[in-house]
C-alpha cells in the first residue's frame, strides 16, 4: 500500500480524497517508479477541483510531473534504481500521474534524470520550465536574438513566465513583464523583467494592429492577450502561444501575419519526441541560474495538495509549487 491522491467520480459526485492505494490498482505499464516529487500544476488544480473535465478517467491519479526512481522495468532503456523525470503524456488525465508515492508508466514517456538535477530540483522546474525552454527554442529556432529588441512575456507570476524571464533574461534577452499583480514587482525584478506592465493593457479587445514593439512573446494566456501580444509584435517577430489562462479562444486578425509576416508558433509540451525533451532539459541544466529556483518555487506535502489546488487556481500562489509525496 502507498500514499496518494485519488480522484473518483460517481453517483455521490466527484471528489478528490488523499488514501491508500494497493499496487494492485497501478495501471499498465512497464516501468514502476518510487515517486519522490511531483508538482502542483494548473492542470492539476483543476483535476482536482474539478472545476474543468480534465480527468477523463475514473479513478485518477493526478500530476502531470514526477520524478523518482525505478524500482522496476521491462523497457528496454531503464533498469531498477535508474533516476527518471516524466512530464506530459496525459498522465493525471488519462494515466495515472504523480502525485502518488508510486506510478506504473509507458517507459517511453520517460527520460533518464539529468545529472545536473536533483529529483526536487527537477520537478522545481517541471513542465512549466521545460514548456518555457521550448518557447525559447521556438524563438531562436525564428532567428530572434537579444539584439532585435523586447521580448514580452505574459502570464509573468505563473510557472512557465517565472521561467520565460529567468531564462530569457540570462540568455541576454530585453524582457517586459506583464501581470496583474502590481505586489510582485520586486519578484519579476528579481527573475530579470527590466519593465513591467499592467495585464489589462493587453486582455481588453483591442485593434488588429498595434505600434510594433515586441521582437517576440511569450505568452500563456490566450484570448484577447495573444491577439493583442500579436497585433504589437513587430514585423518577422515571433510569438510563443503555450497557454490559455485567460482563454482558449483567439479573438485576433490575419493583419499582423500577413502586413507584418510575424509567426504564431504553437508549444506542445505534452507529446513531444523524446529528443525535443532531452534537449529541452539539457538546455535547462545550462541556461537556467539554479539559485533563482529557490525564489520561484515552494515545497508542500502530499497531504497539502488538496487545500492548495483552489489557492493555484485563484492566482493565489506564486510561480512553481513542488509536492514531497512522501511526506
Amino acid at each position: 500500500m502507498f500514499n496518494g491522491i485519488l480522484i473518483e467520480k460517481d453517483q455521490s459526485g466527484y471528489r478528490a480524497n488523499l488514501t491508500q492505494i494497493s499496487e494492485e490498482q497501478l495501471p499498465q505499464g512497464n516501468v514502476t517508479v518510487d515517486v519522490a516529487y511531483s508538482t502542483l500544476n494548473f492542470k492539476d488544480g483543476l483535476a482536482i477541483t474539478g472545476s474543468s473535465p480534465v480527468v477523463r478517467k475514473f479513478p485518477m491519479v493526478p500530476g502531470i510531473d514526477l520524478a523518482g526512481t525505478v524500482e522496476v522495468s521491462t523497457h528496454p532503456d531503464y533498469k531498477a534504481g535508474d533516476k527518471v523525470l516524466l512530464n506530459g503524456w496525459g498522465v493525471g488525465e488519462e494515466h495515472w500521474g504523480g502525485l502518488a508515492q508510486k506510478a506504473r508508466l509507458d517507459g517511453d514517456w520517460l527520460i533518464p534524470l539529468p545529472a545536473a538535477f536533483t529529483p526536487a530540483q527537477a520537478m522545481a522546474i517541471g513542465t512549466a520550465g521545460y514548456t518555457a525552454m521550448l518557447c525559447i527554442l521556438a524563438l531562436e529556432r525564428n532567428g530572434v536574438t537579444p539584439d532585435q529588441g523586447e521580448v514580452l512575456v505574459t502570464g509573468a507570476n505563473g510557472g512557465v513566465g517565472s521561467f520565460a524571464i529567468a531564462l530569457l533574461h540570462k540568455l541576454g534577452y530585453q524582457v517586459v513583464a506583464s501581470t496583474g499583480r502590481a505586489a510582485e514587482r520586486a519578484y519579476l525584478q528579481q527573475l530579470g523583467a527590466g519593465e513591467i506592465i499592467d495585464r489589462a493593457s493587453l486582455s481588453a479587445p483591442g485593434k488588429p494592429l498595434a505600434k510594433e514593439r515586441w521582437a517576440a512573446v511569450i505568452d500563456s494566456v490566450g484570448s484577447h492577450t495573444l491577439a493583442n501580444a500579436c497585433a504589437g509584435t513587430r514585423a518577422n517577430g515571433t510569438v510563443a502561444a503555450c497557454g490559455l489562462a485567460q482563454g482558449m479562444d483567439f479573438p485576433g486578425s490575419v493583419a499582423p501575419f500577413i502586413l507584418r509576416g510575424i509567426t504564431l508558433a504553437g508549444i506542445n509540451s505534452v507529446t513531444q519526441p523524446k529528443a525535443n525533451r532531452i534537449l529541452a532539459w539539457n538546455r535547462l541544466a545550462t541556461d537556467l541560474d539554479f539559485s533563482l529556483l529557490a525564489l520561484i518555487s515552494h515545497e508542500i506535502a502530499l497531504s497539502e495538495a488538496i487545500e492548495a489546488a483552489p489557492r493555484l487556481l485563484a492566482g493565489q500562489l506564486r510561480g512553481r509549487v513542488v509536492v514531497d509525496v512522501n511526506r
